[in-house]
């Protein structure tokens, strides 16, 4: 039985292009559950939920800039 790669040699812009594939995925899975209301039995297997879960570990594994000398101002 082969063991997965725990490692993974991403770039940024692999990062951004697997977000914006899964934004669009979203925008069409809402438009399906707009024209069927339906919600899964099972919140587990509700593929929203879990492509929002996804985007958000994918999220909180970014280290984000942040001037360490100067006055930093957000916004």
């Amino acid at each position: 039985m082969p063991k997965p790669n725990p490692s993974f040699d991403l770039s940024i812009r692999d990062i951004d292009l697997i977000e914006a594939a899964l934004h669009t995925v979203i925008r069409d899975l809402s438009i399906d559950r707009i024209e069927n209301p339906e919600l899964p039995a099972d919140a587990d297997a509700d593929p929203l939920r879990q492509i929002h879960d996804l985007l958000g570990r994918l999220h909180n594994q970014k280290t984000f800039f942040r001037p360490g000398a100067d006055t930093y101002i957000g916004g």
